[in-house]
């Protein structure tokens, strides 16, 4: 039997189902993990980029003159020997996609469906006087870098993600969330702050991201752990937007932080389980080499089926 020397290869990416689990780093990680049905993928510093080894699958060719397929011998699968000369296999993922596979390992966090009890709603807080007034070019999840800049932006990276869901736990599908806010030096991308502050800015920093919730009421943002300025404690700003209204905007907060006490806003959710829902605990991601963190926010809004 003579072999065409043609070499197909294929390379299928798939993600584990992961556990239920209390800790958004840890479906980070399950989806850092994931393999190729082949041979093992290699999630390289940056994520943009996954290297995997395949090896070489012959195409056998039938007799000039047989009607009949050529038998295929059959190997007992103990005694089957990888190929001596494996061929190198490159995949480049672009960013944007990189990060919706993230917000699909978020989703894993519960089953959907009804609590035993209702969720405590997400407390609203003011806007504030620093929504942009004009928005970036770059309006992706990734505040980390414009665009496909290679420079990242200054602050410890930090990933925000969780589900958007109603009091019973019904996931919210199809909403847009946006978040905004100041960069590694206090300042916001806004005019009145950024212009003044022109010479502090993080050119690099996107400042402002939006995710349109899946399925599952997933979302993810990559950003930067919040810092304080004059006048108030490290928040992240965030708004839900339902067929173009904005039904919910808040604010989170870092867990621990000296500087809570003393903010007004915080101090001003006064029901416990309220505040402590939107006080998260930006904690460092398992596995990761770059000292990133992770927080898991679930947004719990009062709605109508109708609306959802």
């Amino acid at each position: 039997m003579e072999t065409d020397n043609t070499s197909v290869h294929a390379v299928r990416i798939s993600v584990r189902s992961v556990s239920h689990s209390d800790a958004l780093g840890c479906s980070f990680v399950a989806l850092r993990r994931s393999v190729v049905n082949l041979s093992q993928v290699v999630l390289v510093e940056c994520g943009l980029k996954h290297r995997t080894t395949l090896p070489t699958i012959a195409r056998i060719a039938s007799p000039a003159h047989s009607c009949k397929p050529p038998p295929v011998p059959r190997v007992p699968l103990p005694h089957m020997k990888p190929d001596p000369a494996p061929v190198p296999f490159h995949l480049h993922v672009p960013r944007r996609h990189f990060l919706q596979h993230f917000a699909t390992a978020a989703a894993m966090f519960t089953v959907p469906g009804l609590y035993a009890e209702q969720l405590t709603l997400t407390p609203r807080a003011t806007e504030g006087p620093f929504y942009p007034d004009k928005l970036p070019l770059d309006t992706d999840n990734d505040l980390i870098a414009i665009n496909d800049g290679t420079t990242p932006a200054l602050g410890e990276v930090a990933w925000l993600g969780g589900r958007l869901l109603t009091a019973s736990g019904s996931p919210i599908r199809n909403a847009t969330i946006e978040i905004w806010q100041c960069d590694h030096h206090g300042v916001y991308l806004h005019s009145r702050d950024a212009v003044p502050k022109a010479a502090k800015q993080d050119k690099n920093f996107q400042g402002f991201g939006r995710f349109v919730t899946g399925s599952t009421g997933e979302y993810v943002f990559r950003t930067i752990k919040p810092v304080p300025y004059t006048g108030r404690t490290p928040h992240i700003h965030a708004a839900v937007k339902i067929k173009g209204k904005k039904e919910l905007i808040t604010q989170c907060y870092i867990k621990g932080h000296e500087g809570n006490a003393k903010d007004g806003i915080w101090k001003g959710i006064r029901d416990e389980r309220q505040r402590g829902s939107v006080t998260l605990d930006f904690a460092p991601l398992p596995g990761s080499k770059a000292g990133e963190l992770a927080a898991r926010w679930d947004l719990v809004m009062g709605l109508t089926p109708e609306l959802a």
